[in-house]
């Protein structure tokens, strides 16, 4: 299927003009580092040991005068040595048959293997525009390498590196020339609208389980092992006429339990995407509770400035528990988001459907008060109201002060609202009051679920009347 958008249960299911390349070949000969050669960054993990990719990570990528969306995928294998990592081989598989072209990377400096060979023939089987990127040809008297790869018998056998990416962008573009030409102008500007959700929270709290819930189907690789999923998958679902791009992230661990260079890259990779995000939801285990770990991550989004909802999936298992369990879960929730008591809570469980319905809604909802904008004479009329019922306090005594004073506001960006207070002295108005001030902004505007920026500033000097 072209660029399929994946939908909940019920809803609508639309097709995208873009069509997909995907990536595969063995583990560990370069797949990743191709895809982060096309992608422009850092998007899919690469580290030495076989594996590392369990999922499918797309970008949209522009090729000539087209857009595409390229895939990287898990190395394919044929003798899985395990339950999750069947699951993965089923991942790779699946995206080769999405796929509308397909890039075989193999590795030149290991030579034809007789798995290649098999892989190859199941490609061609699928009748789709097939290259083989012979990797890792570095320099020219690396050349003679891609001679033995012309065996499988395919059109286009070319040498290349990833690391370097001496020859990648050729074969890519060769490739996608030999694509259809269907469907709506592919290189159309798409979804600049869809806001982007990242599912965040402590590794094995139900993320790729609630992605899949959403989904309507095993999307993402699920297990009970804890870090399954190590990079930041996007997955578009439309619910009526409303889309959004989910990412499910990898689990951040605390710092001294990240052991390993790929749980290391996975954190960071869950921090870039709430960056790029709008808005986060944080899930919790509420059959284990509410951790110091669940508060660090919630913090870690607030800082961020990305609006948010804490999602506390397994309710039913909670449930079940004795009341004083339940009550001391409330208490301590209670105690631990009393400084955001803006962040709206939600109770599921992703592995029933429970609550998962309520989650679009929420969105949307938070999504557009980090986008708000306040009218300037709104604005300013509730400065004027705010402080004049409750005034600034002075600042250190036996300092002599003129009077705090405030002028005017001025809203200076979204995502998160941002907002500018001039005043006679902001070194003279205390921390406490920006915060009485930020919670009332808030209030007046329902500001609900997003963080907001106040920045105090003196007026301009030519403005001050002395």
């Amino acid at each position: 299927m072209r660029g399929r958008v994946i939908a909940p249960t019920g809803a609508a299911v639309s097709s995208s003009p873009l069509p997909i390349v995907a990536i595969v070949g063995r583990p560990n000969v370069g797949k990743s580092t191709l895809f982060n050669r096309f992608a422009g960054r850092r998007r899919a993990l690469v580290e030495d040991v076989p594996g590392v990719t369990r999922d499918r990570i797309v970008e949209e990528v522009e090729v000539g005068p087209r857009r595409v969306l390229v895939v990287d995928t898990a190395g394919l294998d044929r003798d899985p040595a395990s339950a999750i990592e069947a699951a993965v081989q089923e991942q790779a598989r699946a995206a080769v048959e999405e796929a509308d072209a397909i890039l075989f990377v193999v590795d030149a400096h290991a030579g034809l293997l007789p798995e290649e060979r098999d892989i190859a023939r199941g490609l061609q089987r699928s009748g789709k525009p097939l290259a083989v990127a012979v990797n890792k040809v570095d320099h020219p008297k690396h050349e003679p390498l891609v001679a033995e790869f012309h065996a499988l018998g395919l059109a286009m056998v070319e040498g290349i590196s990833a690391e370097h990416g001496r020859g990648a962008w050729d074969l890519l573009e060769a490739l996608v020339e030999r694509l259809p030409e269907e469907g709506a102008d592919p290189t159309e500007p798409t979804d600049d609208d869809t806001p982007r959700v990242a599912l965040v929270g402590r590794p094995n709290v139900g993320k790729s389980s609630l992605l899949n819930r959403l989904a309507g189907e095993e999307r993402v690789v699920v297990s009970d092992v804890p870090g399954t999923t190590r990079d930041a998958i996007d997955l578009r679902i439309v619910q009526g006429e409303n889309a959004i791009t989910f990412v499910d992230t990898a689990g951040i661990r605390r710092p001294g339990r990240r052991r390993r260079t790929g749980e290391q890259g996975s954190a960071l990779m869950a921090v870039r995407a709430i960056e790029r995000a709008q808005v986060a939801l944080v899930l919790v285990d509420a059959d284990e509770g509410f951790t110091d770990q669940d508060a660090k991550v919630l913090s870690l989004v607030r800082d961020r400035g990305c609006a948010c909802a804490l999602l506390l999936n397994k309710w039913d298992l909670l449930e079940k528990r004795d009341e004083g369990d339940r009550r001391r879960f409330q208490d301590e929730l209670a105690r631990r988001m009393r400084g955001t008591p803006d962040v709206p809570v939600v109770r599921l469980s992703a592995k029933t459907g429970r609550g998962v319905g309520r989650i679009f809604a929420l969105v949307a909802r938070i999504h557009a008060a980090a986008g708000r904008r306040v009218p300037t004479s709104e604005l300013n009329r509730w400065l004027r109201d705010t402080v004049a019922a409750h005034e600034p306090a002075m600042a250190q005594r036996g300092v002599r002060r003129r009077p705090l004073k405030f002028f005017y506001a001025t809203q200076t960006g979204v995502h998160p609202p941002a907002f500018a207070l001039f005043c006679t002295d902001p070194s003279g108005i205390q921390r406490s009051y920006v915060r009485f001030l930020e919670n009332r902004l808030r209030q007046q505007f329902d500001f609900e679920g997003t963080p907001l920026r106040v920045m105090l500033r003196r007026r301009r000097p030519e403005e001050d009347d002395g």
